[in-house]
């Protein structure tokens, strides 16, 4: 091991942890770079040849021989790597010592290394009891579908992620989300389980298995809970593909996105255009034909900054386009500093994707040259039998003054592993979650009905108290000073104007660790900006990456929101970690729009390293081909000509093998598409011959036919079906809810079965409005006669105020 790994990780987290990575890709690149951001020593090992990434390029530039391709730079600062030759006899032998004397092992199953037994996860597991182990693998390690052949692209068809908000045109295939982003998630995911799995190990005093799932990840990340939603609602969230209005738009300078959520915002937007009788008919943006060049004529007419000016003053959430020639130059990048210069590639990358107050980073390390380190060996890791069978966040208490979607996944995964999450609203101002969703005002007590509420608050606690009050401040800070972790995703002025910053929540509980999770952060010119999933992927370049490459960009609508809770959780679990360590608070800045620039780096890395602009390419990918959505000879569940299936090659095996099978398309076998470059050269020529083949069979028989034979390929799902995946099923990802306003529903969980946790989660459904108000408030001294006081105020209650 580098002996100057101490240098720079001294006083960071995880400081003195040493993880070995057996992966190859994103997934797994992506969560040791956030581990070894967190301090952990990463022991990269690779193949003589190195791993993939080394020599890749989302551009196609060519790598010089001997170096690493600047987005593996990015992926694997501050790393260690030596060979190993997974072909010879004592490779596993070799791999063994290391894990000896290693915290925490990384696996994935598309790694050189996957295919030695004796290096299985679940071997990994008996051989070395004290290890936190990660397996990264699109289906997981069990379950019917285990083992079989799958890329982000098929996972995002399996998952409903490509057709389930209605993304792209009518008349054309859906679209996936570009930019690799379910690889990224993943990773995110996999840092978070290996921090995880530390706090169970002192819990435990031995290691554990993580059984990550990239399928999960996926449905957790690109699906607003569609199963919930159905089973609430009685039908899917959407059943056919439209324009969504206004979107994005072509104003005079540039791209310009602005999104209406809400009836009001809508209304906004008409006056805004000047358009105010479009009031009377709200129905009008489901008739694009109409409404559509209007909206395209009037911000044709202004510039980016014009029509931006008079969205914030109509408080419609909007954003800049940002692409990869732009984003490093827009304002509010500038102003937060949010990217910084790679000293050792000379190119642009994102900071961390947050910022915590009570240590230092490590100024960025270089990659490390392929084998440039030696396996010095620390000592043997040890273990007890310790089976205490309690949740990894047991005992921790978490006051989660989030709203909406992203806030809430964050706290939903800290309440799923044991900690006691009281969600605070007010009846002045519930939670926005509990107002969108389609669900009728007229309805009884419809606002315990939302979908997206049950879905991101079970297994936690409500209380209702109007800190903009004397009396409901005074109890906030009485309900503080009992909570280890504060997490809230207001705008800054919100908690600014109620005296609640850090210094003064720290004044009430000085250990406290303190999220906040503001859309564009807490300083720069944006940020007092309401911020919506699809403003920060406009911003972040999420949005640029998605969409047919003929037209304007389509926003992902979807994976601004959970990405931002993920990261918010990792910086949370460092924090936590130091505090273990040294007693300390923290205040961990998560914005939203850091934890999107994170997850789009290729992009800016690209550009300022080469000159090429990535761009979106519809459903197809740059390392497979071919690549795409070919519609299956089926109606649909609505009775439409809209059955399709996802089909990705990314290797020659899998080219051969598609060959082989489809043998009755002697025209495959062209010699201009034996290779990678070949194919993807002769996309269009090898579409058409696919389509032609698809239109005749259904998509059962295609999905059946192919994947026997190890090619990624999939149904394209609709999201409300994720239930009936067979796969799912078998790892128990939904669970079942009988909420006694809601009724019976089905409720998803965690991407990963983890060692040592109970066979069900969710304890019990999403709270009601205020239900725990006498218990929580009682604990603080709160008499039967002031509870009655307080709900007669408006103080406290169980219903919103009319």
């Amino acid at each position: 091991m580098n002996k100057g790994q101490d240098s720079w990780s001294e006083g960071l987290p995880l400081g003195g942890f040493v993880v070995v990575d057996l992966s190859v890709g994103v997934a797994g690149g992506y969560g040791t770079r956030l581990l070894s951001d967190g301090g952990a020593t990463v022991l990269k090992v690779e193949t003589e040849t190195g791993d993939p990434l080394r020599r890749w390029s989302g551009s196609g530039a060519e790598i010089e021989q001997g170096k690493s391709g600047p987005f593996f730079q990015f992926l694997a600062g501050g790393k260690e790597s030596f060979v190993i030759d997974p072909g010879s006899p004592d490779a596993a032998e070799q791999v063994d010592r290391v894990l000896a004397s290693a915290d925490a092992v990384i696996w994935s199953a598309d790694s050189p290394f996957a295919n030695i037994a004796a290096l299985h996860p679940t071997r990994l597991e008996v051989d070395h009891p004290h290890l936190v182990i990660v397996s990264i693998s699109p289906f997981g390690l069990d379950g019917p579908w285990s083992g079989r052949a799958a890329t982000e692209f098929t996972l995002q068809a399996w998952a409903g992620a490509i057709v389930g908000l209605g993304r792209g045109a009518p008349d054309r295939a859906p679209v996936q989300v570009g930019g690799r982003v379910g690889q990224f998630v993943t990773g995110t995911y996999t840092a978070i389980g290996v921090v995880t799995g530390r706090m169970n190990s002192r819990l435990t005093g031995r290691g554990c298995l993580i059984d990550l799932s990239m399928l999960e990840a996926i449905v957790l990340s690109l699906t607003y809970y569609p199963v919930t939603y159905h089973d609430v609602m009685d039908r899917p969230w959407r059943t056919e593909r439209a324009l969504v209005l206004p979107g994005v738009q072509q104003a005079a300078d540039g791209l310009v996105g602005m999104a209406c959520g809400t009836l009001q915002q809508r209304q906004d937007l008409y006056v805004m255009m000047d358009h105010a009788e479009w009031i009377e008919d709200d129905a009008i943006m489901s008739r694009p034909a109409e409404v559509a060049p209007l909206i395209a004529e009037w911000v044709g007419k202004r510039t980016v900054d014009e029509v931006r000016e008079l969205a914030i003053a109509f408080r419609i959430p909007n954003a800049p386009v940002a692409d990869p020639s732009n984003i490093a130059t827009l304002d509010h990048f500038e102003a937060r500093k949010v990217f910084v210069e790679n000293p050792y590639g000379k190119f642009l990358q994102p900071r961390r994707p947050f910022q915590v107050s009570s240590f230092t980073w490590a100024t960025p390390q270089p990659s490390p040259a392929l084998g440039e380190h030696d396996t010095t060996l620390g000592p043997v890791r040890e273990h007890s039998d310790d089976d205490s069978g309690t949740l990894p966040f047991a005992g921790l208490r978490v006051l989660d003054m989030t709203a909406f979607w992203a806030g809430p996944t964050s706290t939903h995964l800290l309440a799923l592993l044991g900690a006691d999450v009281i969600h605070l609203e007010s009846v002045v101002r519930p939670d926005g979650g509990r107002l969108v969703g389609g669900v009728s005002g007229d309805v009884d007590m419809w606002w315990e009905r939302s979908p997206i509420h049950l879905g991101g608050n079970a297994g936690k606690k409500s209380v209702t108290l109007d800190f903009t009050t004397d009396e409901g401040r005074k109890l906030l800070e009485r309900l503080i000073e009992t909570c280890d972790v504060l997490v809230e995703n207001f705008t800054p002025r919100v908690l600014d104007q109620a005296g609640l910053s850090y210094e003064r929540v720290r004044e009430i509980r000085p250990d406290i660790v303190m999220v906040r999770m503001p859309g564009f952060g807490l300083d720069g010119p944006w940020r007092d900006i309401a911020a919506f999933a699809y403003s920060i992927e406009d911003a972040a370049g999420l949005t640029w990456m998605t969409g047919y490459p003929d037209q304007n960009p389509l926003e992902p609508s979807c994976i601004g929101d959970p990405n931002a809770g993920m990261h918010a959780v990792y910086g949370l679990l460092l924090a936590l970690e130091h505090r273990t360590a040294t007693g300390e608070g923290a205040l961990v800045e998560a914005s939203m729009i850091d934890a999107a620039l994170s997850i789009t780096a290729e992009q800016v890395i690209e550009y300022t390293a080469t000159g090429s602009i990535l761009a979106r390419q519809g459903n197809r990918g740059p390392d497979a081909a071919p690549q795409g959505l070919y519609r299956t000879k089926e109606l649909d569940e609505f009775g439409r000509p809209d059955s399709w299936i996802a089909l990705a090659v990314e290797n020659d095996t899998q080219w051969c093998a598609l060959v082989d099978t489809l043998s009755e398309i002697p025209e495959l076998r062209d010699p201009r598409f034996v290779s990678a470059a070949g194919r993807l050269e002769h996309h269009d020529e090898i579409d058409k011959l696919m389509q032609a083949w698809c239109d005749g069979r259904d998509s059962e028989y295609v999905v059946d036919l192919l994947w026997s034979a190890g090619v990624p390929v999939a149904k394209m799902m609709q999201p409300h079906r994720q239930a009936e995946i067979e796969q799912l099923l078998a790892r128990k990802f939904f669970e079942d809810m009988e909420h006694p306003v809601a009724g019976r529903y089905r409720q998803s969980t965690l991407p990963f079965i983890m060692t040592g946790l109970p066979e069900r989660l969710t304890q019990r459904p999403a709270p009601l409005l205020g239900q725990h108000n006498d218990d929580e408030l009682r604990a603080l001294g709160v008499t039967d006669g002031d509870l009655r006081a307080l709900e007669q105020s408006g103080v406290i209650g169980r219903a919103p105020a009319r």
